[in-house]
């Protein structure tokens, strides 16, 4: 489960706009012009840029307030409407030039055409904002810059030091060539793209990552995410390694607005207190989730539990790298959850092992089981085993629900990988003293416990084995 964020206070301030959604069957060319009619059946109002971010903050059950600049019109009512179902409260700075309106019409979900109604945004109205900002910052968490480089964001250089001045930290979604206005910002969320606009080609993980943090320390940054669209996303700071996360999404409808979710989640997670690498990892997982909807949309705090959930106990369960886990059961023990690891083979799942593994669960609040691979088992068993493999065995062990993750080794103990994932309890069964059993001594070292289980009798894997070739022959 992700945590409560009903205590995190983010304030947000940016480009805002309506996004307008004009939706119905097209199923005919026009006789006027090789362009198909759509017969509109639905109109739906949504909330754009900066206002979608501080949409999704709320619907993931932070405490948001949004800062922006919109026109005294029809489309500036209908924003403000959208942001109170929402919940979302709202300061306003009234400008001449109107409300930024994006209008797409869409059939089939696929969209057909998109239609801006915009003007530039007025210079004394964005000076007028950033004063705003510097009157409501206090008492908040965490300020959001959303840059969609519409013009509300002219001073954003004295919005980043009125927040510095305050040790609140800033994050910052840019936009354009001139990545200097964002200097002592404490991160900054490039795409690739954009990125790469800035640096010059990343030909490979290593040159993203030296470009990165030479742009880290040029800018007086703490870090810099760099979100790579398939190839997901690179955590880059001055004070821990490089973390890179794959993409999950595999169904791609839509990907409006997946950056705004990215960067709700992100600054979510941080407002809560999470470390950097859990909040980038569940930003991840929320991406995921937002791009198989349709059109500008938010991921509630239920569907990203789901989608973890999801992830972690289905479709032949696909273990969270050794970062991933890490950075999972960091954030779990600052939330005060005793983390319990146990290990084995677990070729032929049992009842034995179920019982063996519930009671194991009891000793804590979270329980890893890390698995031998298909060679270690061999090189312990004889080269008949394992009878089932490794990724059959680790989706039976997810599918337990005492268990939260699984995890594979490749070494005859599990003693690296129990040192690198620094439990508060290891479980073994058997007649063993705690001093025999592998990862001990890192688990007393920072203060665990070791704990022996009894097997229950009658349960073998070995005996199921032998009893099955002795019907094959019987």
């Amino acid at each position: 489960m992700t945590e409560n964020f009903s205590n995190a206070k983010v304030l947000v301030v940016g480009d805002v706009m309506l996004d307008q959604y004009w939706t119905g069957k097209a199923g005919r060319i026009s006789p006027e012009a090789p362009v198909p009619v759509v017969k509109v059946s639905a109109d739906e109002y949504r909330a754009g840029g900066a206002a979608n971010v501080a949409l999704n903050i709320a619907t993931l059950g932070a405490q948001v307030h949004l800062l922006g600049i919109v026109g005294q019109d029809r489309s500036g009512e209908q924003l403000q409407q959208v942001l109170a179902e929402h919940h979302v409260a709202a300061d306003w700075v009234y400008c001449q030039s109107g409300t930024i309106c994006k209008l797409r019409v869409l059939s089939h979900h696929q969209q057909l055409i998109r239609m801006d109604f915009e003007q530039p945004v007025p210079t004394d109205s964005a000076q007028a904002l950033a004063k705003l900002v510097a009157v409501k910052l206090a008492g908040f968490d965490l300020l959001v810059i959303s840059d969609y480089a519409k013009g509300a964001l002219v001073e954003v250089a004295q919005m980043i030091g009125a927040a510095r001045a305050l040790n609140i930290p800033v994050l910052v979604d840019p936009k354009g060539l001139d990545f200097e206005r964002y200097r002592g910002a404490t991160l900054i969320k490039p795409n690739q793209s954009e990125f790469e606009l800035i640096v010059g080609a990343c030909h490979d993980d290593q040159s993203l990552i030296a470009k990165a943090q030479d742009l880290v320390a040029q800018l007086d940054l703490q870090a810099l995410l760099v979100t790579r669209s398939e190839h997901g996303m690179a955590l880059i700071s001055h004070q821990a390694n490089p973390y890179l996360l794959s993409s999950e999404a595999q169904d791609v409808f839509d990907v409006t607005g997946a950056g705004d979710t990215v960067m709700a989640t992100l600054a979510t997670a941080m407002a809560a207190g999470l470390a950097w690498t859990k909040a980038v990892y569940l930003a991840n997982a929320a991406a995921s989730v937002v791009v198989r909807k349709v059109g500008t949309s938010s991921v509630s705090r239920a569907e990203l539990d789901d989608y973890l959930q999801l992830r972690h106990r289905h479709q032949g369960y696909v273990s969270p790298s050794e970062a991933d886990l890490i950075a999972l059961i960091q954030a779990a023990q600052a939330q005060g959850e005793r983390v319990v690891i146990t290990n084995g083979c677990f070729d032929i799942l049992h009842s034995g092992h179920v019982r063996y593994l519930n009671e194991a669960a009891k000793l804590g609040d979270r329980l890893i089981v890390a698995v031998n691979s298909d060679a270690s088992v061999a090189r312990l068993k004889g080269p008949a085993r394992p009878v089932v493999p490794l990724a059959s065995r680790m989706e039976l062990l997810a599918a337990l629900s005492c268990v939260d993750w699984v995890v594979p080794f490749e070494e005859d103990t599990p003693e690296r990988l129990i040192c690198a994932l620094q439990p508060d309890v290891l479980v073994k069964g058997g007649d063993y003293s705690p001093e025999q059993i592998a990862g001990a001594k890192c688990v007393f070292a920072r203060g665990g416990q070791v704990e022996v289980l009894s097997f229950w009798d009658g349960f073998s894997t070995s005996d199921i084995v032998t009893r099955i070739k002795g019907a094959e022959h019987g």
